[in-house]
């Protein structure tokens, strides 16, 4: 997913994105979600959420 249409969805959310890089706009997206912010922490293949938005962009 491009920076742009993360960008898009955290705004939908009403999340403050100013000044964050990709990896952690999707955390926080994750955190809003009440999921695990484990997006590229290297845990893709163990953390449980295999119905993620962002686990093609993780692996």
């Amino acid at each position: 997913m491009k920076l742009d249409d993360v960008k898009k969805i955290a705004k939908e959310r009403g999340l403050t994105t100013k000044g964050l890089k990709k990896k952690d706009i999707i955390r926080l997206i994750q955190k809003d979600e009440g999921n695990n912010d484990c997006y590229e922490t290297g845990n893709a293949d163990s953390c449980g959420q295999s119905e993620c938005l962002w686990r093609d962009d993780c692996r």
